[in-house]
């Protein structure tokens, strides 16, 4: 996947939260102040200040591109994101107030699309990925799907080893199966075992399927009926903590619980180990936290419905992979397809145009002032 991006960088926290209704208000408390407060909330920064220009994002109803200070025009819709690890929350998409937001990767946002983030593991998300997580590579170089972040002639080649009609999703899959982080990057191993391939899909297959939820259009996995967890009792209020009692497989939000919850699930971690769902219940509280302050401060003072049945879902996924986990460490790639035999294919080194986007304007985008961009 020679294209790869860097990760966005919002620059103020305020413009992503796990609640979209409280985007809405933040929006409303910074367009209704003034002057020297309005400047205070925005929280500026080198890149964007309120005085700033730019341009539309790609593909999202900007409410303006004057400077924001001239005209912040209505609330954008918010669009869902993937913020942190396994965590998907909103995004206000409005470039004024994102100091690197990405077009490129805007402009190949679409339902055809998936995102392979390079972390320690592998995610891969049908959802932007929004925050500091790792170097972004799209599945596709174009909308819909029309042209894969592949190095060329790697598809062809695979589908002549291997005896048949290879898709870049099934690439995508070897690669949550085989690949690994190594000293150069995430490294993917090619096998010259037809049977290895074939074995490597089917788990690859598996752990995309449940890292997506089932997709778009698709049943989310579910855990066995026993092991499926339950809301036991609803949560009062705000809860003050996230628990886990092993014992009982108890998962207690205050006075709520959720239950089976499988150790698996409670131990999974990312990112220097970090438990999933610690920082999962700390995002949705962080603006009850007593250093929380400016626009960061708003946000729900109810426990959302919503998110008990969203942590289900994290528990289900969470579940699932740990489950997966030996199987893929076990997995070993067999023989491999050497460097040399990909060279004398075509396929390596790939060229330097598939390392940068892909020309995709079909019409014009908005820059900022109203003008048109020229890119």
């Amino acid at each position: 996947m020679p294209w790869a991006v860097g990760g966005l960088r919002l620059g103020r926290a305020w413009v992503s939260a796990p609640d979209p209704a409280a985007l809405r208000a933040r929006w409303a408390a910074l367009t209704g102040a003034e002057g020297p407060e309005r400047d205070r909330l925005f929280r500026p920064t080198r890149t964007r200040t309120p005085t700033t220009g730019a341009a539309a994002l790609p593909g999202q109803r900007s409410p303006s591109t004057a400077r924001f200070a001239d005209a912040p025009g209505p609330c954008p819709d918010p669009v869902r994101v993937l913020r942190d690890p396994f965590d998907e929350q909103w995004l206000l998409p409005d470039q004024r107030l994102i100091d690197t937001a990405r077009p490129e990767l805007w402009r190949v946002l679409d339902e055809h699309q998936l995102f392979a983030v390079e972390t320690p593991e592998l995610l891969v998300t049908a959802h932007l990925p929004a925050g500091r997580l790792g170097r972004i590579r799209p599945l596709h170089r174009r909308p819909g799907g029309a042209e894969p972040n592949l190095a060329p002639g790697l598809l062809p080649l695979l589908g002549e080893r291997y005896g048949g009609w290879v898709t870049p999703q099934d690439v995508l899959c070897w690669i949550l199966a085989a690949g690994r982080p190594g000293p150069r990057g995430y490294e993917v191993p090619l096998t010259g075992d037809p049977e290895r391939w074939r074995a490597g899909l089917e788990l690859g297959h598996r752990l995309l399927t449940v890292q997506l939820r089932g997709g778009p259009g698709a049943e989310p996995p579910r855990l066995p009926g026993g092991r499926r967890p339950y809301v036991r009792s609803a949560v009062q209020g705000w809860p003050h903590g996230l628990g886990y009692d092993e014992q009982t497989g108890t998962l207690s939000l205050g006075s709520g619980t959720v239950s089976p919850v499988p150790p698996g699930a409670w131990e999974y971690e990312v990112q220097g180990g970090t438990r999933v769902l610690e920082a999962w219940f700390a995002a949705r509280s962080a603006h009850r936290d007593p250093g929380a302050e400016g626009l960061e401060a708003l946000g729900p003072a109810e426990w959302p419905q919503a998110w008990t049945s969203e942590l289900l879902a994290l528990v289900t996924t969470l579940a699932l992979l740990a489950d997966l986990a030996p199987e893929r460490a076990a997995f070993t790639p067999g023989p491999l397809l050497s460097a040399g035999a990909l060279a004398a294919a075509g396929v390596l080194p790939p060229p330097r145009w598939s390392r940068r986007p892909a020309s995709v304007l079909d019409h014009q985008e908005e820059g900022p002032g109203g003008q048109f961009a020229l890119l």
